[in-house]
């Protein structure tokens, strides 16, 4: 009973060796102006089939400011939600959980009405959290989890 014991320590033992040494994290970083260059996050990480999709703000391209116009915000922010999900070659509807942290709930609306331009099936699983304030005066902060399907009969 014994060596029976001790074969079982060594096999669980030896498991998180193993799962470290096949960790296939991937870190995605699209193309960033020069004054968020060094910001210390990646965009997206992947691990195994699942890409995890930082907290994105509504920038306006050029001038790197939140806009006042909270609909063009949302925009902005989900262009930039889709453009790390397509950097990591998947699309929006690979997403599977969304969460929207907003800084004004009375946009809620607001948000909707341009959050489901985005998507063409099913939307996936989300939460829109109400936050007293988020970076440099934005009104939305939006991360997600993406997953990567597998072929049809693919095991």
């Amino acid at each position: 009973m014994k060596l029976r014991t001790s074969m079982v320590i060594v096999t669980l033992a030896a498991f998180p060796m193993a799962h470290a040494a096949t960790d296939a994290s991937q870190y995605v970083v699209g193309a960033r102006p020069p004054a968020f260059a060094s910001v210390p996050f990646s965009d997206a990480v992947w691990f195994d089939n699942t890409l995890y999709v930082s907290g994105h703000i509504g920038f306006e391209p050029k001038t790197m400011a939140v806009p006042k116009d909270p609909a063009l915000e949302a925009k902005y922010v989900l262009d930039a939600v889709k453009a790390t999900v397509e950097n990591a070659g998947l699309s929006m509807d690979d997403l599977v959980s969304v969460t929207i942290y907003c800084s004004d709930l009375g946009l809620y609306d607001t948000f909707n009405s341009v959050y489901k331009t985005y998507f063409r099936g099913n939307y996936p699983a989300r939460a829109f959290v109400g936050v007293a304030q988020l970076l440099r005066g934005a009104h939305f902060e939006v991360q997600g989890i993406a997953v990567r399907r597998r072929a049809l009969g693919a095991k």
